[in-house]
């Protein structure tokens, strides 16, 4: 791959997308990396607060591979005290010259009752490529060390990344909406010059729904990808990701479908499936005449669990005027007994999907389901969906089902 034809590069655009320093993570998720503490301080800190009481150190290095920027931590954790975080923003080695990042402490209860503290926030950084300087937003985390399981590192930060590029590129003739994405936290987008760097992701928006699927819309920016029948590769990637090309492969892949289109106003995806209690359910014509909500949902899922109320209520209220509830559960293998346990607990009479598959669920795989909690409110006799994400969680599940029903009056 390395040896393609110098002619398609030199002839390809530069593609330059926008900068985007935070905000990233929300969008899309992140994957936390794991930056390892020390009560032993680096010889290259050069000023430190004065009023440090058990202060726990750390180097984050970000940037060009060449020349990286060295960025200190500071995690001052006294016993029965807030803890305290210093970031070494500007990378000068002294951490009392930097704004003071976010760190915020958030209680959580643990099943022995014990209630601790964890804590998480934020830091801007300063980062060089050369003659540019780009802020960029590092998310940060800490568990409390009285939670950690044993035998598992206490000494540990977690960071991830919030920032990436944004913006249109053109590839094939086609517009399409793209991001690129450092997923592995090293400030360098070059991608797969050591394993440091190997984690650059490239994402189009092929569907054009305005959002970016994890599985089916990323590339990693080190392989060849097939759109629309030709394979093509990144090449020319600068450090900060401010400039590439996106170039002809000698390669050959496999083409990349766009996944189909499910939003409002789109046709519902058609199945059949056995529900746990033996009913087969052939999607959506065991629907005619009703309005169903299909909601795929766990219960390992902390948010499903804090949506299921909502559900519940809206069961309750509109089920004598037409709406179903069709549960889709992602549990993993063996969770039969539990799902029934938790469902009985938890009022929710309707049927549910069940095949142990986990994110493998062949429904889920249907639907293209990548987070949940996900729902989506569809007419049982066209088969068109009236609703589908944000709109049916929350107040806006029960505001949505009820200008549902008034629409079919």
């Amino acid at each position: 791959m390395l040896l393609c034809s110098a002619t398609f590069v030199a002839s390809a655009e530069d593609i330059k997308l926008n900068w985007q320093s935070s905000g990233i993570s929300r969008k899309m998720g992140a994957y936390t990396m794991r930056l390892a503490l020390s009560p032993e301080k680096p010889g290259g800190i050069k000023a430190a607060p004065a009023d440090l009481s058990a202060p726990l150190y750390g180097k984050l290095q970000l940037g060009p591979a060449e020349a990286p920027t060295t960025f200190f931590v500071i995690l001052d954790e006294p016993d029965g005290k807030p803890s305290r975080l210093f970031v070494d923003a500007n990378g000068n080695g002294d951490l009392t010259d930097d704004p003071p990042p976010v760190w915020r402490g958030q209680p959580a209860r643990a099943t022995n009752g014990l209630t601790y503290t964890n804590y998480s926030g934020g830091a801007d950084l300063q980062l060089a490529y050369g003659a540019e300087n780009l802020k960029l937003h590092l998310g940060l985390r800490r568990a409390d060390r009285r939670a950690v399981r044993p035998g598992m590192p206490t000494n540990i930060l977690g960071y991830y990344r919030d920032y990436g590029r944004i913006g249109d590129l053109s590839l094939g003739g086609k517009i399409y909406h793209a991001m690129l994405l450092d997923k592995l936290v090293t400030g360098d987008f070059r991608p797969a010059k050591s394993d440091t760097n190997a984690g650059i992701m490239l994402f189009l928006d092929l569907n054009n729904d305005g959002k970016f699927d994890r599985n089916g819309e990323s590339f990693d920016a080190a392989k060849p990808f097939n759109i629309a029948g030709t394979t093509y590769r990144v090449a020319g990637m600068t450090a900060s990701g401010g400039t590439f090309q996106i170039v002809k492969s000698s390669e050959s892949v496999a083409e990349t479908l766009p996944h189909p289109l499910l939003a409002a106003g789109q046709r519902a995806l058609p199945f059949e499936a056995k529900t746990t209690d033996g009913e087969m359910i052939y999607f959506p014509q065991s629907f005619k005449g009703k309005l169903v909500l299909v909601d795929f949902w766990a219960t390992w899922c902390a948010p499903c669990r804090k949506e299921m109320p909502n559900v519940t209520a809206a069961y309750e209220k509109f089920h004598a005027k037409g709406l179903e509830v069709l549960g889709v559960s992602l549990d993993q293998a063996n969770a039969s007994e539990k799902l029934a346990q938790f469902t009985k607990e938890n009022h929710m009479p309707w049927p549910e999907i069940y095949d142990g598959l986990y994110w493998k669920a062949a429904v889920a795989q249907t639907y293209f389901i990548e987070s949940i909690p996900h729902s989506f409110l569809v007419d049982g006799n066209t088969g068109m969906i009236l609703a589908e994400g944000g709109a049916t969680r929350g107040n806006k599940l029960s505001e949505s089902i009820e200008k549902a029903l008034a629409e079919r009056r």
